[in-house]
């Protein structure tokens, strides 16, 4: 097998390897070595440094060769900490949250209801569940494109189930969509992701770091058939189980509204990614 192959994030060996470690092994191994875990496979995967090197650019602009390769195996270290941490839920290793939560009165805002937390690809974002799942006992669906090899999806997919997340898998199918409706229409919450527009996905265009750019536009015609707030929630991790997790004040669109809401209402999403992901270039995982 080429080490390219050998260190894909879809590989089915690699995945099984960091559920292992961070579930089953000595504590201190998921405590202490994720950076380690994070620094070789960022010089093992030339294309995925390639991409971090990338985003860091978009986000912060042109910096000296020694400040993309720092931020590069921060980003790196950060994302291997928090898929330990994520893979260590139920099991003997598991430690519980420290959040530091802003705009917490903005999720109070929607609570009653159904509404759509749209996130990004950040640090912690899939632990986001636990906090909504716990305390708050709210009925979470997690929107997921399918990954290119089934145990690795189903692996986990069952880290996730042990949150209390529910995870629906969508395709290029329009019925795929038709549970996230029900889940909303029943009072549930769904959480979706904005920071990916594969070839085909209908978009909505924006704004980002400057630049156009696009946002997915599925969230915001969700929002409108369910007549459900979305709830801007980002996250990034500042240390072990540590998190900061910012909650923006919810948009709301209806069906009697003109196109031009969909695209403020876009627009206002892609201000509020663009503003945390500069005070945060490192916490993004869109790679």
């Amino acid at each position: 097998m080429p080490l390219r192959m050998a260190v894909s994030r879809h590989s089915v060996f690699l995945r099984r390897l960091a559920w292992l470690g961070a579930a089953r092994a000595p504590f201190w191994v998921l405590r202490y070595t994720p950076p380690v875990v994070g620094w070789t496979a960022a010089l093992l995967s030339k294309d995925a440094r390639r991409r971090v090197i990338d985003n860091l650019r978009r986000v912060r602009g042109a910096a000296p060769a020694w400040r993309d390769t720092v931020d590069t195996m921060r980003t790196f270290a950060s994302f291997a900490g928090a898929l330990g941490e994520s893979l260590a839920t139920g099991s003997k290793n598991e430690r519980p949250l420290e959040p530091v939560i802003e705009g917490g009165e903005h999720l109070r805002a929607v609570l009653g209801g159904p509404f759509i937390i749209g996130t990004i690809h950040s640090g912690g974002w899939d632990v986001l569940g636990a906090l909504l799942t716990g305390d708050l006992a709210l009925d979470v669906v997690l929107v997921m494109a399918h990954e290119a090899h089934a145990e690795a999806e189903r692996l986990h997919d069952e880290a996730r189930g042990k949150m209390r997340v529910r995870v629906v898998h969508v395709g290029d199918d329009a019925l795929d969509a038709l549970p996230l409706l029900g889940q909303l229409r029943g009072g549930g919450v769904v959480a979706m992701q904005l920071d990916r527009t594969p070839p085909g996905m209908r978009v909505v265009p924006v704004e980002l770091f400057g630049a156009a750019s696009a946002l997915p536009e599925g969230p915001f015609r969700l929002a409108r058939l369910a007549r459900a707030p979305i709830l801007p929630i980002f996250c990034a991790r500042t240390g072990f189980r540590r998190y900061r997790v910012v909650i923006h004040e919810p948009i709301r669109l209806d069906r009697a509204d003109p196109p031009e809401a969909t695209a403020r209402a876009a627009q206002s999403v892609a201000d509020r990614i663009t503003a945390f992901l500069r005070a945060h270039p490192s916490q993004w995982f869109n790679f």
